[in-house]
């Protein structure tokens, strides 16, 4: 794969793996496109909303979907040459349904993927933490803060601040979800005959920059573009997390 001249990278990942520290920081480069989450919608209408896109404006669905795929591709890959999108596991099985439509010759899901978005880099975001990454993702989904920028102002809010309150069901069943993603990741990766690249939270979080450039080699182009680019994004966590964390483990404790 890296004998070839990449066109497009797909972060593979799961919620609260870094994904959006990652993104912001192959935006930053300006050389590595604008990843985000162009297709998480796991629907065609919901595809068509994201762009203001309109079925009924397309005399085919395979001629809807190459619309729907030039507006991400646009959004994508920003003023560079490189295509980079950010894919969710739950997201995943309806992205690559609908690129049947497309390459229907095609024998593979990656075969599918590089006849539309071209040589494709693959790139496996993971946090190994399962505990720690399912308190994070309760935290976001009942406080409704997802990200903060750095100087800690609301990058992402989903809906009006509110406490938090442990649930110790919640977290068990959020980390089988989690770890269920990542085994479909590295399933999907053998079936495929992928070696993609891995990058782990902790490996992200305590280096950013060594681990932005990481996946500029890996896509051919410059590392060195990662020395002046700082992390644009806060940690969520805070004592709350390793209260959460203790909480958790005693209630095991007690179970057991």
């Amino acid at each position: 794969m890296q004998n070839r001249k990449l066109q497009s990278y797909i972060l593979c990942t799961a919620p609260r793996s870094g994904s959006t520290l990652m993104c912001k920081l192959l935006e930053a480069t300006g050389i590595a496109g604008c990843p985000e989450s162009h297709f998480h919608v796991p629907s065609f209408e919901g595809w068509l909303s994201t762009y203001d896109l309109d079925a009924s404006d397309f005399p085919t669905k395979e001629a809807a979907i190459s619309a729907v795929i030039e507006a991400a591709r646009n959004a994508g890959r920003g003023r560079s040459n490189v295509f980079g999108l950010r894919m969710q596991r739950a997201s995943f099985d309806h992205f690559v349904q609908q690129l049947e439509y497309l390459a229907p010759d095609r024998t593979s899901d990656v075969d599918r993927i590089e006849a539309v978005f071209g040589p494709t880099l693959f790139i496996h975001l993971k946090r190994p933490d399962k505990l720690d990454q399912a308190i994070s993702l309760v935290r976001a989904k009942q406080s409704g803060l997802w990200h903060r920028w750095s100087d800690g102002s609301d990058l992402e809010r989903l809906s009006p601040a509110q406490e938090p309150g442990f649930n110790a069901s919640e977290i068990s069943r959020t980390i089988s979800e989690l770890t269920a993603y990542d085994a479909e990741w590295d399933e999907w990766f053998k079936q495929q005959h992928l070696s993609p690249v891995r990058i782990d939270y902790d490996a992200l979080s305590d280096n950013p920059q060594n681990a932005l450039a990481t996946c500029l080699a890996a896509l051919g182009l410059d590392p060195s573009g990662a020395q002046s680019v700082a992390a644009p994004t806060a940690k969520l966590a805070d004592g709350q997390n390793a209260r959460w964390r203790e909480m958790y483990k005693a209630t095991k404790r007690s179970a057991s």
